[in-house]
């Protein structure tokens, strides 16, 4: 038996502007084609009645052949989740590496994102500075950005 990891989802308000966002700020890449599907299995699958979904892959950066970001837009809508914690049960966050975790900071910030947490920095002995913050996406989702300087 063969598993491999395909993707991780979010669902969007607007999936266009939150896919520009993750293409803007961390370079992720569309994986055409976009997607519109509705229809009967789509219904069965989801079990929601009249079921209609748009959105887009995205190559996550450094994996361009491998996982993607699926981000789609459900009508009918689903609930909405604001108020997100870092210590609430389910999904918590995506993490990101970078090289200037200040820079990608100012670049979320530009693009509709904000700050969850102060930006910190912690050694540890076996392993390095790390240097990180909590953001969140213009819709709320959590996301961790990171740099790892292990010569230190």
């Amino acid at each position: 038996m063969s598993i491999r990891y395909v993707h991780t989802n979010i669902i969007a308000r607007d999936w266009k502007r939150l896919a520009d966002f993750y293409m803007q700020v961390f370079g992720c890449v569309p994986v055409p084609p976009e997607r519109n599907l509705t229809g009967a299995w789509l219904d069965k699958m989801t079990l929601l009645d009249s079921v209609h979904l748009r959105g887009v892959h995205l190559a996550l950066p450094g994996y361009e052949k491998g996982p993607t970001l699926e981000i789609f837009s459900y009508k009918p809508e689903g609930q909405s989740t604001e108020h997100k914690k870092v210590n609430h049960m389910g999904y918590g966050h995506l993490a990101f590496h970078v090289d200037d975790v200040d820079a990608v900071l100012q670049a979320v910030l530009a693009h509709g994102g904000s700050q969850y947490g102060a930006l910190v920095q912690n050694d540890y002995p076996e392993l390095g500075r790390l240097t990180t913050v909590y953001v969140a996406d213009p819709e709320g989702n959590l996301i961790e950005i990171q740099n790892w300087n292990r010569n230190i």
